[in-house]
């Protein structure tokens, strides 16, 4: 329970929250740190079997800071590339589910089309879950999707299941109210069935 799981943030609240979070479901001594992943600071490599990731996909990188080997598969100066990291992170085998502008999906950007590339042929993309324009508020409005996939490193990506979330429960302007429309459920229920 002190090693199993880790978390890396640049917000100092964001940690402490995780940390507190962690310690309320039983992990007493989390491994959360400060730290910036994309930096060469940040040794991990083909180390872990799950990466759950809400990246932030706004705004622009300073590119000498970020790691050398993230940029050899996509070079921007974009924060939507982040899916590299994770890649890097990951064993053979582990698996990612996170958090994507839209734009990694539809931007025809040179950066846009090589990650795509790279999970799609190298990878094994799994599921494509769109997620309206406004879940995230009020923080931002853009449109989202959750990608999950696999780290072959040898492709594997033969089909790909696809879902258009309507609602998740909640209303999407700044408020975010509670409403009865949740496709959740049908996600998580349809997702488990071959």
């Amino acid at each position: 329970m002190n090693h199993m799981f880790h978390g890396y943030d640049m917000d100092r609240t964001m940690l402490r929250i995780g940390a507190m979070n962690m310690m309320t479901h039983g992990i007493e001594n989390p491994y959360i740190e400060y730290r910036d992943s994309l930096s060469d600071q940040n040794a991990d490599k083909d180390q872990y079997s799950l990466v759950l990731a809400n990246p932030p996909f706004k705004g622009s990188l300073d590119a000498e800071s970020v790691s050398g080997d993230l940029l050899k598969v996509c070079k921007t100066k974009k924060r939507n590339f982040i899916s590299c990291l994770f890649l890097r992170i990951m064993k053979i085998g582990g698996r990612c589910a996170c958090i994507v502008p839209d734009g990694v999906l539809f931007g025809s950007s040179r950066a846009h089309k090589s990650i795509r590339k790279e999970i799609v042929e190298n990878q094994r993309l799994e599921a494509v879950i769109s997620m309206p324009s406004g879940v995230f508020k009020p923080y931002a409005g853009v449109s989202t999707a959750i990608l999950i996939f696999t780290k072959t490193e040898h492709g594997g990506t033969d089909q790909v299941w696809f879902y258009d979330m309507k609602a998740d429960g909640f209303s999407l302007d700044d408020k975010r109210t509670p409403v009865t429309e949740n496709d959740i459920p049908d996600i998580v229920e349809r997702f488990k069935k071959p």
